[in-house]
């Protein structure tokens, strides 16, 4: 069964930056589209990112020109790279396939705040 690990938390001022990791175990990983989701409290989990075998990408309005999602297969990770980073983009930040399939992980929290 795929397992989902992800990384690179924390606590950052507005206007900073962070890298998330989601290391994943299986050799299935690479033919999945893959996301990063995110949940506030009191809301739903959304799709913030997602990118492809194929390395094509999508982005939520809401990060687009600040977030970047990249993927090394051969590592079987799938990477999110955020700037500029807002106190709405407080968190719980998870990565699965997209549409998901897989079982959730722990996620990563990302707080925002000076």
């Amino acid at each position: 069964q795929v397992q989902l690990v992800e990384s690179g938390g924390g606590l950052v001022q507005p206007g900073g930056s962070l890298r998330l990791s989601c290391a994943a175990s299986g050799s299935a990983f690479t033919v999945f589209d893959v996301g990063w989701y995110r949940q506030a409290p009191g809301k739903q989990r959304e799709l913030v990112a997602a990118i492809t075998p194929g390395y094509s990408t999508n982005y939520a309005d809401s990060v687009k020109g600040r977030f970047t999602i990249s993927r090394d297969n051969s590592k079987k990770t799938v990477y999110l790279y955020m700037n500029s980073l807002i106190p709405d983009d407080t968190a719980v930040y998870y990565c699965n396939t997209h549409p998901s399939l897989w079982p959730w992980g722990q996620g990563t929290q990302v707080t925002v705040s000076s």
